[in-house]
């Protein structure tokens, strides 16, 4: 439990958590109390761990300060032994300017979820200026930032100033009383782009002065505003670890994004006058010394996984892990921002495809060569980091485990079949749309027209895509029982208006079932 201070800088001299207990609340039957201090050096937030609490029980608490009392909280814990079912919502990618809280407001008023999974950018560096990111509707909605953190994040007092300022959102607020949240982060909780030793926009020589500096402040900042405690004592470096529901579900977090992340690849590292170099391209992407997870978080996973007997092995993350591989000539036309060829040559390669697909014997030897020569979509997801992809996969199938991927950071909503190098089939992945960040129709410059088309197209030629959404916002609900792990999207009308509805022509629900004849994609009825 973390309570923090309505107004940044005020002083609680004393929390007070007033009571734990379950199926009362009234306060009437208090089971745990106790008092805390909030003091300066932690941002005047305090955490509380409740111990001795039954297992798979929902409870009720609250914080008195002075003469203040909290709204009531409710949480759960853990269920143990034997579970039929457990339920999440899934979300990432809040940008505060960008757009309301729409999607937390809306997981709020589910019923029967177990926790939040929250996948990282919980909140964004960038200022609320026009010109930044996703920003240029913020000053029409009321989403600017105040005079002293209207910039990009670079110290500690930024950073804990930014989480005030989204705390203090409503509709956030209602989903952090409502549900206890599991969470890592991704890359905007520091910098864009994030990797160990650095990030895309993180540039010492104009100003932003020693990155690990940077990184250690985000850090401290995220373990004082974030339900999470230490998982090595003493510790903000490490946030994987694993939560056991029962028998039926394993889900462990890790961090693909800095632990352990080598610098992402560009595309334009490779461009020359004879066009993209593909055997050094092919070598470094594939390289076995490059590392996503990092030794030690990849040996934990693997161990994880290996002692662990529940239906489901599920791994909370931030990046894709599907393979996303598009003809070259789209590639190129989007790392050169040649945006205005890509619809005509994303339907051109569609239709070809196609008629393969058909059998359509006309289809010509130039054809056929503008789709082979194909290459990763995002460098910054597992596809650019394919051996250690290659490791996790070959960990879970020769464990014999029933894995299910859950991502975030696209903005988009995915359903991929995971499948190995050689072809074999050893789990699904899950990705979630984002609660307010535009996705690939503001980076691909589509018209609301074109967009379902595009999505046709990249559907046809990406081989292991089963579904994508790319143009709306939303979030997921992933529900295991001991039969099926089914995911159902749900996606929102607006983000730039308070009143809202869900899109009930845009969902849609995929399914997976357990065993070793199974384990791809079905759709999900009823």
């Amino acid at each position: 439990m973390n309570q923090t201070g309505d107004n940044h800088g005020k002083t609680f001299t004393q929390g007070f958590s007033e009571g734990i207990r379950d199926g009362d609340a009234d306060f009437t039957r208090l089971i745990q109390s106790g008092t805390a201090d909030a003091s300066e050096p932690h941002d005047f937030t305090i955490k509380v761990d409740a111990q001795g609490l039954n297992a798979g029980e929902m409870y009720y608490y609250r914080f008195r300060s002075a003469n203040k009392t909290s709204p009531v909280g409710i949480t759960r814990t853990l269920p143990d032994g034997s579970v039929d079912r457990v339920k999440l919502a899934v979300v990432s990618c809040s940008n505060y300017p960008a757009g309301y809280f729409n999607v937390y407001k809306q997981v709020a008023a589910q019923e029967g979820l177990d926790a939040v999974v929250h996948l990282g950018d919980y909140l964004y560096e960038y200022s609320s200026d026009s010109t930044s990111y996703a920003a240029a509707d913020a000053e029409a909605l009321g989403r600017t930032f105040p005079e002293d953190n209207n910039l990009e994040l670079i110290t500690l007092t930024d950073y804990r100033r930014r989480y005030d300022i989204y705390r203090n959102d409503v509709d956030l607020q209602q989903l952090h009383q409502k549900l206890p949240f599991i969470v890592v982060w991704d890359d905007h909780e520091v910098a864009n782009d994030t990797w160990l030793n650095g990030a895309e926009n993180h540039n010492p020589d104009q100003g932003d002065g020693d990155f690990t500096e940077r990184k250690i402040a985000a850090f401290r900042a995220f373990f004082e505003w974030m339900p999470i405690r230490p998982v090595i004592e003493g510790s903000h470096e490490t946030i994987y670890r694993s939560f056991r529901f029962g028998d039926l579900v394993d889900l462990h977090m890790l961090d693909t994004r800095i632990i352990g992340r080598d610098q992402q690849l560009d595309y334009m590292d490779y461009l020359g006058e004879g066009g993209l170099n593909v055997a050094q391209f092919t070598a470094d992407v594939s390289d076995a010394n490059r590392t996503l997870l990092g030794a030690e978080q990849q040996l934990w996973l693997q161990t994880a996984l290996g002692s662990s007997a529940a239906t489901w092995q599920v791994l909370g993350q931030q990046v894709l892990m599907g393979r996303m591989n598009l003809p070259a000539e789209l590639l190129m036309a989007i790392a050169t921002q040649k945006l205005d060829d890509l619809p005509q040559a994303l339907a051109e390669l569609a239709m070809i495809k196609g008629r393969i697909l058909q059998g359509d014997p006309t289809v010509t030897d130039q054809e056929r060569a503008r789709l082979e020569l194909s290459a990763p979509y995002n460098l910054d997801a597992w596809d650019g980091y394919q051996f250690e992809r290659e490791v996790v996969l070959g960990t879970a199938r020769q464990l014999n485990k029933n894995l299910v991927v859950l991502a975030g950071d696209t903005h988009n909503a995915w359903a991929n079949n995971l499948k190995d190098k050689d072809g074999n089939q050893v789990g699904v992945e899950f990705a979630t749309a984002s609660v307010t960040s535009p996705g690939l129709e503001g980076y691909l410059g589509l018209p609301d027209a074109l967009i379902p088309d595009a999505e046709q197209g990249i559907g046809l030629l990406v081989d292991d895509l089963e579904y994508l959404n790319i143009s709306q916002r939303g979030y997921m609900l992933v529900t295991f029982t001991p039969n099926e792990a089914r995911a159902d999207w749900y996606f929102l009308d607006t983000v730039k208006s308070r009143e809202y509805e869900v899109d009930t022509q845009a969902g849609m629900s995929k399914r997976v079932r357990p065993g070793a004849g199974n384990r791809s994609l079905e759709p999900a009825v009823g």
